[in-house]
């Protein structure tokens, strides 16, 4: 059995599928690029029947990165199949990914079928997916509620058929490490094709119990060579396994025996790069790439730390790509400093982008007295609403205690002025209602999140919304040290995307 464990990172598939946090193909491109960087072995590129733009991202991902395999999923229909072949034809290494869901409330519920023609269907997929690839991975979704015996009768009839990765989705993140590595060592022990290398198992958590990682590492021990992974842990409901922390786990316990191509000084960057792009923040405190993740506020762990480092950290930061130079970004910094900043946390920039960028943070800088990582990533995200076609003008709100309040907006439409003013129950509703006289259209407010990016009175905040409008919902997001713009901007940013 290899010790070689293979990284399967499925970031712009399942992790996309958080609503609000979609990639237009330029971003996806950008993403798959890093993921190059980063050593990952196969990335998931989309679901290419889903959509004319899934299916154009497996096109231009294809095009766009050399060594990894570029993974297209299908259902086990022979449309999704042949769609899939078709995103894959530029890529230079091709992988379908075909399946269908083995577990009883799946077969009866989903598929009104029986456990027979589910193995029948499971390999015509299967064989008609290596008509057109040498490399067929079969998932059988729900595995983790599916009994074991009848599991290991359909992952030994599609090994049969040709797959060469098969994988085992606890796709509602239900089973407990001990049950999901038992149900791995069975599947090795059952099924011929794994101990003789002809195909191998992989892993496919997901996060609901919070045992996503816990999981992943119990199959790996117990003989998976595969682990499907998203960059920050994002995907569907509570997430899947986080590629960060499955590949510092083997990595901090090398006695396990299992290497990755992983390099991890590109780790941080990637993160913040994914958090970024899809506008979700990460937890503070999340494993590995959270920014307190190698922070120390207690006093007795600051003590232990300065007197020797490996008192409260297993990790060196600069083993994940966090890089401890203190360079303090203020009013003084110039344009190289903030470009290193930049380039420490994925994003590089040059010229009229750079310079833009820093006309925002001196503006910035002025009201604050350091700027932080996460204000200068708002600022560099900051440029893709330059093409929007309503932009805010100004904004001036009057309130206060016994006031009512009152806001006066102030728009520009397709280079054209309006302006409006309204009250409303507190500043943001006023400014929201005056904006609504000049946007006449129907539409509701169904989600307002307001979140700070670190703490001080002085801080950028993010405003997260969603806005319902002829029956679909559309997410925006704006970022300001006033928390009322930013609301503005945010309702803004979802206006500029209805259709």
């Amino acid at each position: 059995m290899s010790d070689r464990l293979f990284i399967f990172d499925t970031t712009l598939r399942d992790g996309e599928q958080v609503p609000g946090c979609q990639l237009n193909t330029v971003e996806k491109i950008q993403v798959a690029k890093q993921l190059e960087a980063l050593g990952v072995d196969v990335i998931e590129a989309g679901f290419p029947v889903s959509s004319p733009g899934d299916f154009n991202s497996v096109i231009e991902i294809s095009k766009a990165v050399t060594w990894p395999t570029i993974c297209a999923l299908t259902r086990a229909v022979q449309k999704d199949i042949d769609v899939a072949a078709d995103a894959l034809k530029y890529a230079k290494r091709k992988r379908i990914h075909t399946g269908i869901g083995t577990s009883p409330s799946h077969i009866r519920y989903k598929f009104n079928s029986n456990p027979e023609e589910i193995i029948e269907r499971a390999v015509a997929a299967v064989k008609y997916a290596k008509r057109y690839v040498e490399d067929v991975e079969f998932y059988a979704e729900d595995a983790g509620r599916t009994d074991n015996e009848y599991l290991a009768r359909v992952i030994d009839a599609v090994c049969k058929a040709g797959a060469t990765v098969c994988n085992i989705p606890d796709t509602t993140g239900f089973r407990t490490p001990y049950e999901y590595g038992e149900k791995i060592k069975y599947l090795y022990e059952h099924v011929d094709a794994f101990a003789a290398g002809t195909s191998i198992l992989s892993t496919h958590c997901h996060n609901d119990l919070g045992m996503a990682t816990a999981n992943t590492v119990a199959g790996v021990l117990n003989g998976a060579r595969q682990v499907e992974v998203t960059i920050n842990g994002i995907g569907e409901r509570a997430g899947n396994t986080s590629l960060e922390e499955v590949a510092m786990i083997f990595k901090t316990h090398p006695d396990l025996g299992i290497e990755t191509n992983i390099n991890t000084t590109k780790i941080y960057p990637t993160s913040r790069m994914v958090s970024s792009l899809m506008n979700m923040p990460v937890q503070p405190n999340k494993a590995v790439v959270g920014k307190n993740a190698f922070a120390h506020s207690s006093g007795i762990h600051q003590d232990g730390v300065l007197k020797n480092v490996s008192t409260y950290e297993i990790m060196d930061p600069k083993e994940v790509g966090i890089d401890d130079n203190a360079i303090v970004l203020t009013a003084r910094s110039g344009r190289a400093a903030l470009r290193h900043r930049l380039s420490v946390n994925g994003v590089e920039l040059d010229g009229e982008k750079l310079d833009k960028v820093y006309e925002d943070f001196l503006k910035l800088a002025d009201k604050k007295k350091e700027v932080t990582d996460d204000d200068i990533m708002v600022l560099a995200g900051a440029d893709r609403t330059a093409a929007h076609n309503i932009k805010l003008d100004y904004l001036q709100v009057t309130t206060g205690k016994g006031v009512k309040s009152v806001a006066s907006v102030g728009l520009l439409i397709a280079n054209e002025h309006f302006e409006a003013a309204a009250s409303g129950n507190g500043p943001v509703d006023a400014a929201i209602r005056a904006l609504k006289t000049i946007i006449r259209r129907e539409m509701t407010l169904k989600e307002f999140t307001i979140q700070a990016i670190s703490k001080g009175s002085d801080d950028m905040g993010k405003v997260h919304m969603q806005v319902e409008y002829e029956g679909r919902v559309y997410y925006g997001f704006g970022a300001n040290t006033d928390i009322v713009t930013a609301s503005v901007e945010a309702y803004i940013d979802c206006i500029n995307k209805f259709k």
